[in-house]
């Protein structure tokens, strides 16, 4: 099987693939409809397209009078690798042009080992998704790290809760290890390009998405683009203040928001609250397992324990507080709310939506969605997909 080499030639070719990639095979006629040219000059770039083979004929189209068109779809040898890196686990992903998963694996990982040994694990992960036979090979792989990424380079920088990664240079030493171009980005902005892709920001042009996991991230899309910032730093939101000299964060500071309120805060919050008796849900399940996460707080919480609905009521409410100073100075028209502790449900939701709405003027929040994320796990591998395929799906 061929791998990919060909890059589209122009600006109108590289629309014409993110149309059939994210609409799916289509006729010439029905892409003439969407793109600004003529007849003439749409078969002449769609002529060049099937001659690179990014895409293919594939049948007749339906007939709108007159002679038929053939349909054109991207070629559906294409594979991409998506990655997810999260600070416990990892989330491997293979999928076609059109971004549709053919595989996909979870493991438990801990980022802190540094990066050799994530990757050792995420080669072995792809191996073993190409030795079902979905893949022979990668044609591109979209990576997510969980900390700030200098996004041109695709080099972590600084990351809070990943030592050994700053300045590691994963796009270069990913890209030979697997023989395809690779991009890099932080995790959460690929939650958000994939919850952009197949979720439920597929209509929005301006929206947040939220991450709650081990730490609390922000992914910023505006005019339908992911906002980075000059650094690569946009939307490190688990670093804004949340409690006044509040309790000391891995960044150095105090009172950040993820150090009150994220997976990690929360099972430390839980231990405390069972160790002291004031939940009797949570001790037993700190006797059973020895440890406890989010999993165990919601789970308590839905068997109506009081002090986990009130550390999930808390942690919302604080959460909110931020995202409403957000939303006041952003004006989103959608607020994606993602993540491990989204297991949390709709007792966070709520508490989330209270603060929102009561701290950010009623021309803000009128007619603005707060909701959970529909993809779940699979947001961040469809994001990676949807990066690389942004990055080979534009002009060389």
């Amino acid at each position: 099987m061929r791998r990919m080499t060909a890059r589209p030639a122009n600006a109108h070719q590289a629309r014409l693939l993110r149309l059939l990639r994210d609409g799916g095979p289509n006729s010439r006629a029905q892409l003439g409809d969407q793109v600004d040219l003529s007849r003439s000059k749409l078969a002449v770039e769609v002529d060049r397209l099937l001659e690179t083979e990014l895409v293919v004929a594939d049948g007749l189209a339906a007939s709108r009078g007159g002679r038929r068109s053939h349909n054109i779809r991207l070629n559906p040898h294409l594979r991409f690798l998506g990655v997810d890196i999260g600070a416990t686990s990892v989330d491997v992903a293979v999928t076609n042009a059109e971004l549709e998963i053919l595989g996909h694996i979870n493991q438990p990982m801990d980022v802190r080992e540094g990066p050799v040994a994530v990757f050792e694990q995420v080669l072995s992960m792809a191996a073993k998704l190409k030795a079902t036979g979905i893949a022979e090979g990668f044609d591109g792989a979209g990576i997510g790290v969980p900390g700030p990424v200098r996004f041109p380079e695709g080099i972590p920088v600084a990351p809070p809760i990943m030592p050994g990664w700053d300045g590691f240079p994963v796009r270069e030493a990913l890209s030979q290890e697997l023989g395809c171009p690779v991009m890099v980005d932080n995790d959460v902005n690929l939650m958000a390009l994939g919850e952009q892709h197949a979720g439920v920001a597929r209509t929005v042009a301006d929206f947040l998405c939220v991450k709650i996991g081990t730490g609390i991230g922000c992914g910023i899309v505006v005019g339908g683009d992911v906002y980075r910032g000059t650094t690569g730093s946009a939307g490190d939101i688990g670093h804004i203040q949340a409690v006044p000299d509040g309790r000391p964060c891995a960044c150095g500071n105090r009172g950040c928001l993820e150090a009150h309120f994220s997976g990690a805060a929360l099972a430390r919050d839980a231990t405390e609250a069972a160790e002291q008796q004031r939940s009797p849900e949570l001790a037993v399940r700190l006797e059973a397992n020895g440890t406890l996460s989010a999993v165990d707080v919601a789970a308590a919480a839905a068997a109506g324990d009081a002090t986990a609905l009130d550390l999930i009521r808390e942690g919302g409410n604080r959460t909110g507080q931020v995202i409403a100073g957000l939303v006041s100075f952003f004006n989103p028209g959608l607020v994606v709310i993602g993540g491990g502790v989204t297991g949390l449900g709709h007792t966070l939701l709520a508490a989330i939506r209270t603060q929102v709405y009561r701290g950010s003027l009623p021309l803000a929040t009128g007619n603005l969605p707060i909701v959970l994320g529909e993809l779940g796990p699979t947001a961040g591998v469809i994001g990676a997909a949807r990066l690389i395929s942004d990055h080979l799906f534009s002009p060389a």
